[in-house]
């Protein structure tokens, strides 16, 4: 409205890989739109869909649709009690898996990065939710191999599943260690509770999600964002065994008025297509480079900042501790996180106020050193105005 332009660095909270406006997707779209909007039943274009994710990801041999990341967790959670037999679910400090009662706990107020307690007590993230959201809870220390076998031994024959960020991304944009993942994986599998990979956020790390990049398969994974090409979507996918509470054998309910709407269908085919091997090694790679000239740039104005990552996904935090988990980014400086959002949208670039952000298939290396440069100059105006 008031004429600026900002290069798109927060692409709605990682959804829009590919930008704004994409060609493919474009066509797609119109071309379904006088075809119809949403059917009663399931279109071709789902399909079509559901191949290209089952093809793609080891974790996913079925998948059902619905119509967010929010929604895929909660019909996920859902299928695991269901396949367990149990109630309790586990999750992990500083997480984030939409805006269902169940998940809604554990993303702040949490432990000091000293304190020694592994598996914390759960609180509630906002007001209004049922008193069972947190007594059903288990909270686990992230990166943490101890703090889940802790948990197991614990709980274990209460838990229905373990709920993971191969790669935590509201939590800090935080990879996951390979042992950690490992140990979820091996313990699960032991004490028969469901692993379940969100990766909403993660999936766009390799062709095959951030499961095939750490060579881990889950029970389950839950799936948004880039599947949908920019339209409201969700997917929940896995192994045949524990996709029989959702199938017509099972007593599951997938329900949505607009769940594999031929929309969303279509801009995902298109989407998914265009993000082929090729497209996803050049994100990484801009990932990495423009995350060596963040550190490059606070080394340079010796100031006290981290930069976490990985692939195409990046975050400044203000705090000298590594990056490990959440506990830590919570301690870092949310002042100095804002500042730092308005000196970059004060030089044209995007986003998000917290410094969660991600890049897309139509960015050059010439947009990476733009970047570069305007962080580089919000640093020195903070120096020179004292703030740091």
């Amino acid at each position: 409205m008031d004429g600026n332009r900002r290069l798109d660095f927060h692409g709605n909270y990682t959804a829009q890989i590919h930008g704004h406006g994409h060609g493919g997707i474009s066509k797609a779209v119109m071309g379904q739109l006088p075809r119809g909007t949403s059917y009663p039943a399931p279109p071709m274009h789902e399909t079509a869909l559901a191949e290209i994710i089952c093809d793609r990801i080891p974790g996913v041999e079925q998948v059902v649709f619905n119509n967010s990341g929010t929604e895929a967790v909660m019909v996920a959670i859902r299928a695991a009690r269901a396949h367990t037999g149990r109630n309790r679910v586990a999750l992990f400090e500083g997480c984030y898996h939409g805006s269902s009662d169940s998940v809604l706990v554990g993303g702040s107020d949490l432990p000091s990065p000293t304190d020694t307690v592994r598996v914390s007590e759960p609180g509630a993230d906002m007001s209004g939710l049922p008193s069972g959201t947190t007594k059903d809870a288990v909270l686990i220390k992230y990166n943490d191999s101890v703090a889940v076998k802790e948990a197991v031994i614990k709980f274990g024959d209460q838990l229905a599943a373990i709920v993971v960020e191969p790669i935590m991304g509201a939590g800090g944009v935080i990879p996951a260690k390979r042992e950690f993942l490992d140990t979820i994986r091996k313990e699960t599998k032991k004490h028969g509770i469901v692993m379940i990979c969100d990766e909403v956020i993660s999936l766009r790390q390799a062709v095959g999600g951030a499961q095939s990049y750490y060579g881990v398969i889950p029970d389950m994974t839950t799936m948004g964002k880039i599947i949908g090409g920019g339209f409201p979507i969700g997917g929940v996918g896995g192994l045949r065994e524990f996709m029989t509470p959702l199938s017509e054998r099972g007593n599951v309910a997938n329900l949505g008025t607009f769940s594999a709407n031929p929309i969303s269908m279509s801009a995902g085919v298109a989407g998914m297509e265009a993000l082929d091997e090729g497209a996803i090694a050049d994100l990484n790679r801009q990932g990495d480079l423009l995350r060596a000239g963040m550190k490059s740039s606070v080394q340079r104005r010796k100031v006290g900042a981290r930069v976490s990552g990985i692939g195409s996904l990046f975050w400044l935090h203000w705090t000298e501790t590594p990056v490990d988990c959440p506990r830590v980014v919570e301690q870092a400086s949310s002042e100095l996180s804002l500042l730092t959002y308005i000196g970059l949208l004060n030089r044209g670039v995007q986003v998000s106020a917290r410094g969660m952000a991600c890049l897309s298939t139509p960015m050059e290396d010439s947009d990476i050193e733009l970047f570069i440069a305007a962080l580089d100059d919000t640093l020195e105006e903070l120096k020179r105005d004292a703030w740091i």
